[in-house]
């Protein structure tokens, strides 16, 4: 019997030693959990006081919805800024505008001149906004729009220069 009894013996023959190994176990396990931690957290850079440009560029969306043209550099052409504020009412003659290359509607706002188009586009008339509802149109940006639509529907206005191409004739001069 004696040899049975020595096959169950165990390591731990005294309460000071079951205290022992259950303390050692706690402290094995939350030293694990920590150093796992410090792991899983050793990639975050974070700050009491961060600079706005890195929460702005944390906290941007994945994707960004612009409708109408995109935005380019330096002025537009007049068919940019119709495509982007114009179009959408020119193109189906909404609200009395005239449709962009319809000569008949055309003709008499053609008659009054390119001042006075330019005039009403900038200040608005009937149903259209001023300046096409785009407020940050400059005025010579509002010429060469109308001057891009009034020339399709039959008016011979010469184009307004834009100003990058203005820039280097007149320090030519």
């Amino acid at each position: 019997m004696s040899d049975a009894h020595e096959e169950h013996e165990t390591l731990i023959k005294t309460p000071q030693q079951l205290i022992a190994v259950v303390v050692l176990s706690f402290v094995v396990f939350v030293g694990l959990g920590v150093t796992v931690a410090q792991y899983v957290s050793s990639g975050y850079k974070g700050a009491s006081n961060p600079d706005p440009e890195t929460v702005a560029k944390a906290i941007q969306p994945v994707a960004q919805l612009t409708l109408g043209e995109p935005e380019t550099k330096g002025p537009k052409t007049g068919e940019q800024i119709y495509k982007g504020a114009c179009a959408a009412c020119h193109d189906a003659g909404m609200a009395g505008a005239p449709k962009l290359g319809d000569a008949g509607a055309w003709g008499s706002r053609i008659a009054t001149g390119l001042d006075a188009l330019v005039h009403s586009a900038v200040n608005g008339k009937g149903a259209m906004p001023a300046k096409g509802g785009n407020a940050s149109l400059s005025e010579e940006e509002i010429k060469r729009t109308v001057v891009f639509m009034a020339n399709k529907g039959g008016a011979n206005f010469p184009e307004p220069k834009l100003e990058a191409e203005a820039a280097p004739a007149e320090a030519a001069k």
